[in-house]
C-alpha cells in the first residue's frame, strides 16, 4: 500500500510537468499544477483501491494517473477569451 502511494503521486507529479510543458499558458502556477496533479492521483489510487480491493496494482495506478489527469484538466483555462462577468457583477 505505502509503495502504492508514493507511486501514485510521483506518477501524478510526472504527468504535472507534462501538461507544464505543454500547456504552459493556459494553466494557473506552477506550484498548483504539481499540488492538484499529485493530490489528485493520490485520491485516483485511493479509489480505485477501495473499489477493486488489494491486490491490483496495475489497476491502482491507471486509476491514479487517470484521475490525476481528470483533476488536471479541470485547471485548463480557455484559449484567448476574456472571462466572461455575470450581469449582477457589473
Amino acid at each position: 500500500m505505502l509503495w502504492e502511494s508514493i507511486s501514485s503521486v510521483v506518477l501524478g507529479l510526472a504527468l504535472s510537468w507534462v501538461v507544464l510543458r505543454s500547456l504552459s499558458g493556459r494553466l494557473p502556477s506552477a506550484r498548483v499544477v504539481f499540488v492538484t496533479g499529485g493530490l489528485g492521483a493520490l485520491f485516483g489510487a485511493y479509489l480505485t483501491q477501495s473499489t477493486v480491493g488489494s491486490g491490483h496494482v496495475l489497476a491502482t495506478l491507471t486509476g491514479a494517473v487517470l484521475v490525476g489527469a481528470v483533476t488536471l484538466s479541470l485547471l485548463i483555462r480557455p484559449r484567448g477569451r476574456r472571462p466572461v462577468r455575470s450581469a449582477a457583477a457589473q
